[in-house]
């Protein structure tokens, strides 16, 4: 039992069981054996570090990746007017690779890279020594807890894989009833189990009563109110905002919550803070939070549909020019692992909000 699952058997002893929303907050973020507080989470045995993570995400798959998301903050703040002071923020940075990347695609654009206020928002002390490390000293970067320590100035905001770690809650038909589940003790084992409350019929879609017994639907408040949040500082100060992760685009039923260890799905209740916990973001409720907190949001779309609308296969072909087969072959590899059904294409999403409405009318990447 590791000292995190001691910690959660004397909360739900004393308390109850534990929601799993709360469950996941623990696991993920506690002080001192939290796994992204603690851990090394981002690299994994592709990476060749030590020690491994337990995922790698899309800009550690390949360069291109980053640099098309420069250069959707590059029109994106012109299309702003090109402000001479700016933030330049990305919530959980991972390892850096992505706004390494982006910074120096940035280059060719001087006045974007002298207007540019980098922050980094990261809960991690050790990823914060990893980017710290990977990114170039001369640029203007700064490091911040939360979105809420920024400046007032027009802001560009960029999330990687970041919402699927945010917590959700889970409820579960039971009667007439749809009742919350929760992580509980049963033979000294932590298991699920089931508490009173119970969900809204109105928050539910609208063909609920014909779901069998058992049925799972997810909701994550935690979700919509910090896109919320990040709406609401884009509509006061203008800007945009980028957010990429798995996912799908309307709302259903099912359990996505899911546990990964060294590339390998694991149980969720085992080894609390060892292991990565996420679930599917449902994007329907994140694109209404956006847009009723004053933001233009465009129907968001599939990352595949995204990078080949902004230049992923030019842009490897531009990488491929004149190398060897074995780096063409790389490229190809690495535009498939990004683009292609089979691969991180068609199951992640993207969706981006601005204000005001005539960017977020002309949002690059959201024809």
């Amino acid at each position: 039992m590791t000292p995190l699952e001691q910690q959660i058997h004397q909360r739900i002893a004393a308390d109850g069981p534990m929601p799993l929303a709360e469950y996941m907050i623990v696991c993920l973020t506690h002080p001192e054996f939290g796994y992204y507080t603690s851990g090394h989470p981002v690299g994994g045995k592709a990476s060749g570090e030590t020690p491994p993570g337990d995922f790698i995400t899309a800009p550690e798959i390949s360069q291109m990746f980053g640099e098309l998301i420069g250069v959707w903050c590059m029109e994106v703040w012109q299309a702003l007017g090109s402000p001479n002071r700016f933030n330049l923020v990305e919530i959980g940075p991972g390892r850096g690779t992505l706004m390494k990347d982006l910074l120096r695609v940035s280059q060719v654009l001087p006045n974007f890279m002298a207007a540019a206020h980098v922050y980094l928002v990261e809960v991690s002390p050790t990823l914060s020594h990893v980017q710290g490390q990977n990114l170039p000293s001369q640029a203007n970067i700064k490091w911040i807890a939360d979105i809420d320590d920024l400046p007032d100035r027009p802001t560009i905001i960029i999330a990687n894989e970041l919402l699927d770690a945010l917590p959700i809650r889970q409820w579960c038909k039971h009667g007439a009833d749809w009742l919350e589940r929760a992580v509980g003790i049963v033979d000294e084992q932590l298991t699920f189990v089931l508490r009173p409350n119970r969900l809204e019929l109105s928050d539910l879609p609208p063909d609920h009563v014909t779901r069998p017994e058992g049925t799972l639907f997810e909701t994550a408040p935690a979700r919509e109110a910090f896109v919320a949040r990040a709406a609401e500082l884009i509509q006061s100060n203008t800007g945009a905002a980028l957010f990429i992760d798995y996912g799908h685009l309307k709302s259903g039923y099912g359990d996505t919550f899911q546990a990964v260890r060294d590339h390998v799905p694991a149980n969720p209740l085992q080894l609390p803070g060892r292991t990565d916990l996420t679930s599917h973001v449902d994007f329907s409720p994140l694109r209404a939070a956006a847009n009723s907190n004053g933001c233009e949001v465009p129907q968001p779309v599939t990352q595949r549909q995204f990078l080949l609308t902004l230049g992923l296969l030019e842009r490897a072909g531009q990488l491929g020019a004149g190398r060897p087969s074995s780096v063409q072959s790389e490229l190809q590899q690495a535009v498939e692992r990004l683009a292609s059904p089979q691969g991180m294409g068609d199951l992640f999403k993207v969706m981006g909000f601005a204000a005001p409405a005539s960017v977020g009318n002309q949002l690059p990447g959201f024809s």
